[in-house]
């Protein structure tokens, strides 16, 4: 079994069921924290603020007016019961302080409160423990100090972490939920993925909800099904194959012995023929075998000079990468493609250029091109250009058949273009390097 390229990136990736779940579990618990912090202010925070400011300001102007009313002996037993059971403190002595300009949503509230109770403007001023409120009553200008910390009331902060507490828990309850959930079909898809039909898999577990049973067994059933169509093909083709081999061996020692007053020529097409059919049994076999090979850390440079140097030394490998460079690659698929392509353009447009950059390699030719409406159609199998390729050619019509095979078994990717030369330029593009 050939490992693949795991699609566990792409399960994990923006477009998958569970990052999305996730993003809208986020999405919900954030939006709940909104709504429901600001339906806890405007129905329950504000209005209990607005009683408690109301009541505080009425405490204020009592006290003050209560102060002013007391014979001078009193007042200081006044000012201590203020301070042990109220924590205001009531001072006549007006202390040179600035104005407040820190923002305290009490004490905002309290001054409005004020305002209203005296019928005027009233100043508080910025202590460096305590805030100042001045209230004037009769003679006096009064101050009150009280504590911000206590009285500025932390409701709406203490209620938005309860709210966010409870939403965070809603949605990690979730988040195990959907893992749980997904994770079974994580599974069947990385199954899905590294399966090829050749060799047998490890079936997926038939254990949990009643659905992923069912998607469980029926994947196991197919890859089941699968495995034996294709081992069944692969079985006929080379039964084919050998039956086939046996009289075309044959054939060709009869060839070679024929005396040398036989037609020359006629003996040429008659091995031709034979060549023919050897190439076509060879790549059906081929064809029907599939792939079934582990991937390796090779040289890229070395690696694909050394297939073109099998057929002409001559053929020139352009590179614009290091010769150290390399990357991890099944290397019998990986030279078949590159044998397949190079004799591609050999064949059929005259020679091969080869150019190697990162992450991919280049075959052009100098021949007639290929036409933008047939760029799919040449990759299926035993499809010709008869405009441009005849049976004198040779070839099987399987070449790029198994390319193209090869290329979605292992993750690569094939793309047809128009060369500079004015032929075909085939483009194999598979993962990127390993400097």
């Amino acid at each position: 079994m050939i490992p693949q390229r795991s699609n566990l990136s792409v399960l994990n990736g923006p477009s998958s069921l569970l990052v999305r779940t996730n993003l809208t579990l986020g999405f919900s618990s954030m939006l709940m924290v909104v709504v429901s912090t600001i339906a806890l202010y405007v129905f329950v925070i504000d209005p209990i603020a607005e009683r408690s400011a109301d009541d505080e300001a009425a405490l204020l102007v009592l006290s003050c007016q209560t102060w002013v009313e007391l014979p001078p002996e009193a007042r200081p037993y006044f000012e201590l019961e203020l301070a042990q059971n109220h924590d205001l403190i009531i001072s006549e002595a007006i202390m040179d302080l600035p104005d407040l300009d820190r923002f305290l949503p009490y004490t905002a509230l309290l001054q409005d409160k004020l305002r209203d109770r005296l019928d005027m403007d009233v100043r508080m001023l910025d202590g460096d423990d305590l805030v100042w409120v001045v209230v004037p009553m009769a003679d006096y200008d009064l101050q009150v100090g009280l504590s911000p910390d206590r009285r500025d009331i932390q409701l709406l902060y203490v209620a938005i972490v309860i709210v966010g507490m409870g939403a965070a828990i809603v949605f990690l309850t979730s988040l195990l939920i959907v893992r749980r959930i997904a994770r079974p079909l994580v599974k069947v898809a990385n199954q899905a993925e590294q399966f090829r039909g050749i060799e047998d898999i490890e079936p997926l577990p038939e254990t949990g909800p009643r659905e992923l049973v069912s998607l469980a067994r029926n994947f196991n059933t197919m890859a089941s099904e699968i495995s034996l169509l294709l081992a069944n093909r692969t079985t006929l083709m080379a039964g084919i194959s050998h039956d086939l081999r046996t009289p075309l061996t044959r054939m060709h020692l009869a060839l070679a012995l024929l005396p040398n007053t036989v037609d020359p020529q006629l003996v040429a097409r008659f091995e031709s023929n034979l060549e023919n059919m050897d190439e076509l049994i060879r790549d059906a076999l081929h064809f029907a075998k599939g792939t079934g090979e582990l991937a390796q850390e090779i040289a890229v440079v070395e690696f694909v000079r050394g297939v073109v140097a099998t057929f002409d030394q001559s053929i020139v490998v352009s590179a614009d990468i290091s010769t150290n460079a390399s990357a991890l690659l099944a290397p019998n698929a990986f030279a078949r493609v590159l044998t397949n392509l190079v004799s591609n353009g050999i064949k059929h447009g005259g020679e091969a250029i080869v150019h190697i950059s990162s992450g991919e390699i280049s075959v052009s030719d100098n021949g007639p091109g290929i036409a933008k409406e047939y760029r799919t159609e040449i990759f299926q199998p035993f499809f010709r250009l008869e405009t441009s390729r005849s049976v004198t050619t040779g070839g099987s019509g399987l070449g790029l058949a198994i390319v193209q095979q090869l290329c979605q078994a292992h993750g690569w990717e094939i793309k047809v273009n128009d060369a500079l030369t004015g032929g075909a330029k085939f483009t194999l593009i598979y993962t990127a390097t390993i400097v």
